[in-house]
C-alpha cells in the first residue's frame, strides 16, 4: 500500500492561493481546495481551524507576493517602484486585483495602514526629503488615484489601442515625476 499523502500548511495554501488567483478569494471553499490537492477536507481543517483563517493566510501571501514585486522592479526611485510594481501586479494577477481593489472587501487593510508603508518607502526617496511628511500623503494621494484609475482602465480594457505597455509604463513615471513637481512648485511659492 503506498504512503499517504500529507498535506501541510503552506501546500493548502499554496492550493487555495491558486483559486484565489483563477477566481477570486470570496470563491476559495474548503471543498475547492480539498478536489484541488486531491484530499478530503480534513487536512485543510488540521491546519486551519475555519475557512476564515484560510482566506486570511492566502490574503497574507498576496501581501508577501505584492512586496516581492515592488522588491524586483528597477526603477531607481521608491516612488516610482511603488506604481510599476502596481501595474505588475494588476497584469499578473488581474482577478486578485479587481476583488482587492475595485470591490469593498474585508481582506485589505485599512487604507491608512496601507498608507504609512508606502510613506515609509516615499521617506526613503532622496527627491522627496526636502518634503514634509504631509506633502508626502497628499502627493501619495494624488498618484494613488491615478495609478488606480490607469489600472481599472487596465483591467476592463479601457485603453486606448496606441497606448502600449511600454508607454503605459513611461506616463505612470512621468505623471509621478510631473506630481512631485507641481508639489514643489507649491512649497516654494511659485517657484520650482
Amino acid at each position: 500500500m503506498p504512503p499517504k499523502t500529507l498535506f501541510n500548511r503552506d501546500s493548502i495554501i499554496e492550493a487555495a492561493f491558486e483559486i484565489a488567483k483563477e477566481s477570486g478569494l470570496t470563491s476559495i471553499t474548503t471543498r475547492k481546495v480539498a478536489k484541488r490537492l486531491g484530499s478530503s477536507v480534513a487536512p485543510i481543517y488540521v491546519n486551519f481551524e475555519t475557512l476564515n483563517d484560510l482566506i486570511e493566510a492566502v490574503v497574507a501571501k498576496v501581501m508577501t507576493v505584492s512586496k516581492e514585486i515592488v522588491e524586483r522592479q528597477t526603477a531607481p526611485r521608491a516612488f516610482d517602484r511603488i506604481g510599476t510594481a502596481s501595474l505588475e501586479f494588476l497584469r499578473t494577477y488581474p482577478i486578485l486585483f479587481r476583488e482587492l481593489t475595485m470591490q469593498p472587501n474585508p481582506y485589505m487593510a485599512s487604507y491608512e495602514t496601507l498608507e504609512n508603508v508606502l510613506l515609509k518607502a516615499m521617506a526613503e526617496d532622496e527627491r522627496m526629503s526636502d518634503l514634509h511628511r504631509d506633502d508626502h500623503k497628499k502627493l501619495l494621494f494624488k498618484m494613488r488615484a491615478f495609478q488606480i484609475g490607469l489600472s481599472v482602465m487596465i483591467s476592463t480594457d479601457q485603453m486606448p489601442t496606441w497606448l502600449d505597455e511600454e508607454e503605459t509604463m513611461k506616463m505612470l513615471l512621468e505623471t509621478g515625476d510631473e506630481l512631485l513637481t507641481g508639489t514643489r512648485i507649491k512649497k516654494v511659492g511659485g517657484k520650482a
